[in-house]
């Protein structure tokens, strides 16, 4: 790069600096101006509006009144939230206004235009020329696209053709470009390997600088309504799905809106790890939660649900157990497309017969059985759906219950409490009468009058006793507040008999067939509904029964579809079954998905292979509606961390390693548990002294976890972090995690704490072993006591270094 080069850029750096520099100042006093205001109008919002409803014409008056009044303050408010963006905006630029120029050269015009490309859009007070371009504008997609040469974007008039003359990649800080050079890839190496070279963060960061092809391909997918990112460990796929939402936020800003994307996380910690990015970008951050969170909320109080992580531990941990081999096939059969289309044909049987339902009881005696509701259910029209019947049935029972309430009212008990009523208690309720026209509506009040005048006429003339008609109301009152809670249970249909009907899938094999047409059954099933049924008598539901069971409820209840949400994220979404991908289209039936994980991390017996041709994400919208992007570059680790974990999995060399070099993974072999952890801690506090921030202890259990957290503890170790599946929030330092919790997360260095067959010998614990070592970035050590795993023993010596084996003499 030649100086004039350094001396132009640098001066029209500090040009577009001054200019942002003004632009805030100018935009504070605004900023601070609509603060006001909004604020001034919300405290002396009523002392504006003077209600009168004495009227019709004053309570028209008054309505609208407070409508302008609503409408003034919500302007200022729109106004205050579209400066604050502007000039917040502004201030991210400020330190770095941009990352990279193309030059480009429209085809049919004379001259290039420089475009320069930033986290966000600067105008020049004219109003017409573009001094930074946000990233996500389409003619910052040849920055990402194209080397120089032929080029084009899209657009939406159309694909403009034209040559790129220069690519220009720029790293500035506090105004001064401190790195410059032109590239002829889509991102220099350079860069990369500056970026790459740094610590983990305690939060992920979003760097658009660094945007790959293959990412921005997946970023600005706009047409699939399905699109599978299949990636090795790595290779950006968290980085450009939060891309991707920033981009879809920014092109469709007048039409989706953050809370209309969704995210589900792998655990509520990675929610915390990614939580920075959009706001970095300039963007609300959109929903996330986990599916578990999702199962608990409509589950509510009635079942426990176990979690992913009790059903993992329980795998890893009790081979050999009674029962073992059974529930293994009950996971991996009710996850499956096969029970999908049995509970199908299961709920056209409902239909037919053999609906249960809860008998409604009131005061220790039962007004509606449960065999009485079921002829009901069977004589509605046979053509309805199931659901629609139950919703008859529902009305039913109301207007039911309305004529049983009526009936009440003479029963003795209601009398009798009214008798007991207190002063103060009378008083509420005469309180109730005589003042609140919502509990009590004119209608009713009327009603008992009118029930007394009527009496009056057919026996004595005189007045009507208004102190009786007080009586009446109260009566009503008692035996209407009595109801209440039935009333409610009806409209929650807790009349149906929801784990009951769930429970009798689980008989015989003979029953189950004919409810089902299911041909093929595991093997071991009369163990699998012994265990599902005895759960189910606890009042729980194992993590694979809680999908299908929600499944069932709602093809009685009818399907709770979100119709809002618009996009549809899924993180480490080989762990999802195939029933959960069906549950989540019948869920969000107006939403595209984008699917993002890695089958080389496939820990969980229902994982989904995301690429393959027989895979149930093609099947789930159509070949025509669903891209996949495969990403076999890996950017986290260094080459030689790359080298040695991609030759743990089959198929492993098609990944690719990015050129940034560093030691190669240590082998450490201890003669004893003690000796270990000794030298775990002596390997954790060199590492700090390098200056490496995140270090992670690797177990594979969640029970070796807490052993090893409490040996190194009581050795002395301090400020160590004990990572379980409540942790909430990732921070740096020096934790202690299993690796099922690790997952989608990087740190500077990890300790895989054991590497013997002991621990990965299984041909399923391979993508386990394979899963923890791609956490490290820059070290990765391996220890064991004994033999190494099978895994590690049949890879070339070439791919690490061995330290001497440690006896108690040293």
């Amino acid at each position: 790069m030649e100086a004039k080069d350094w001396r132009q850029e640098q001066e029209r750096q500090e040009r577009v600096r001054n200019k942002l520099q003004a632009r805030i100042a100018e935009l504070e006093p605004e900023v601070a101006g609509l603060r006001d205001q909004a604020t001034d109008i919300r405290k002396r919002f009523w002392e504006e509006v003077t209600i009168n409803t004495s009227t019709a014409e004053d309570f028209e008056e008054t309505f609208y009144s407070v409508q302008q009044q609503s409408a003034m303050l919500a302007e200022r408010e729109r106004g205050h939230k579209r400066l604050v963006r502007q000039w917040e905006g502004m201030k991210r630029l400020l330190p770095s206004p941009y990352f990279g120029r193309v030059d480009f050269q429209e085809d049919g015009l004379n001259a290039s235009e420089q475009v320069y490309i930033g986290v966000s859009s600067f105008i020049d007070n004219d109003g017409l020329n573009f001094l930074i371009y946000d990233w996500r504008s389409p003619i910052a997609s040849l920055y990402y696209d194209y080397p120089p040469g032929r080029a084009s974007y899209d657009t939406p008039a159309g694909r403009i053709e034209g040559t790129m003359e220069l690519k220009r990649q720029f790293q500035i800080q506090n105004g001064r470009i401190r790195n410059m050079f032109d590239a002829s890839e889509t991102i220099g190496d350079e860069l990369l390997q500056q970026v790459l070279g740094k610590d983990a963060d305690s939060q992920m960061k979003s760097i658009v600088a660094t945007i790959q092809k293959e990412q921005n391909a997946i970023i600005r997918n706009d047409n699939s309504r399905m699109l599978i990112v299949q990636g090795a460990a790595g290779s950006g796929k968290t980085s450009a799905a939060l891309q991707r939402v920033a981009y879809l936020l920014y092109k469709h800003r007048q039409t989706i809106r953050a809370d209309q994307i969704v995210l589900f996380s792998p655990n509520p910690m990675f929610s915390s790890y990614i939580s920075t990015v959009l706001p970095e970008l300039g963007e609300e951050n959109m929903q996330q939660t986990t599916f578990q969170e999702y199962l608990d909320y409509w589950l509510g109080s009635s079942l426990r649900s176990e979690d992913p992580f009790d059903q993992i531990e329980f795998t890893l941990t009790a081979q050999g157990e009674p029962g073992y081999e059974a529930r293994l096939q009950g996971i991996a059969y009710k996850t499956s497309e096969a029970f999908l289309k049995a509970l199908q044909n299961y709920g056209k049987w409902l239909g037919r017969e053999g609906m249960r339902f809860n008998d409604v009881w009131f005061r220790d005696r039962v007004l509606i059985t449960a065999e009485r509701m079921s002829a009901k259910l069977y004589d509605f029209d046979s053509s309805l759906p199931l659901f629609s019947r139950i919703a008859l049935l529902q009305e039913w029972l109301l207007d039911e219950l309305a004529s049983l309430e009526r009936e009440e009212r003479n029963a003795f008990w209601v009398q009798e409490e009214l008798n007991y009523l207190d002063n103060e208690q009378y008083a509420e309720v005469f309180d109730i009468l005589h003042k609140d026209r919502e509990v009590l509506d004119l209608a009713e009040q009327y009603a008992v009058v009118r029930e007394q005048m009527n009496n009056k006429r057919r026996g004595d003339e005189g007045d009507v006793d208004f102190s009786q008609r007080e009586e009446e109301l109260i009566l009503r009152r008692i035996v209407k507040e009595s109801f209440k809670p039935l009333r409610k249970s009806v409209k929650n249909f807790s009349f149906v008999d929801a784990k009951g009907i769930y429970g009798q899938l689980f008989g015989d094999e003979t029953s189950y067939r004919e409810q089902t047409n299911e041909i093929a059954i595991p093997p071991l099933w009369p163990e699998i509904c012994k265990q599902t049924k005895d759960m189910l008598s606890r009042n729980e539901l194992f993590h694979e029964d809680a999908t299908p069971y929600l499944f069932v409820k709602e093809m009685v209840e009818g399907v709770r579809t979100n119709t809002e949400i618009r996009h549809v994220f899924v993180d480490e979404g080989q762990d999802y079954s195939a029933f959960q991908y069906e549950y989540f289209k019948k869920l969000f039936p107006r939403a595209r998905m984008t699917v993002l994980g890695d089958f080389g991390q496939a820990i969980f017996i229902q994982a989904t292979n995301l690429e393959a041709s027989d895979s149930p994400l093609i099947r789930l919208f159509g070949e025509a509606d669903t891209s996949l992007v495969r990403l076999v570059r890996s950017y986290r680790s260094t080459r030689e961390i790359v080298e040695f974990t991609k030759s743990l999995l089959p198929g492993g060399e098609e990944i690719v390693p990015f050129e940034r070099r560093g030691r190669k993974p240590l082998l450490i072999r201890s003669n004893g548990v003690k000796k270990r952890d000794a030298q775990l801690l002596e390997d954790i506090a060199s590492l700090r002294a390098e200056g490496f921030a995140s270090i992670a202890v690797i177990t594979k259990t969640a029970a070796e976890s807490r052993e090893v957290y409490e040996s190194l503890r009581i050795q002395g170790e301090e400020g160590l972090q004990l990572i379980t599946k409540e942790t909430r929030d990732f921070e740096k330092g020096v934790m202690v995690i299993p690796v099922y919790l690790a997952k989608g997360v990087e740190f500077d260095a990890v300790l895989v704490y054991d590497a013997s067959p002991e621990a990965y010998g299984r041909d399923n614990e391979r993508k386990l072993l394979y899963t923890a070592c791609t956490r490290a970035m820059h070290r990765l050590h391996l220890y064991t006591t004994g033999d190494w795993s099978p895994f590690v023993q049949a890879l070339s010596a070439n791919f690490y270094e061995k330290a001497p084996i440690l006896t108690d003499r040293g």
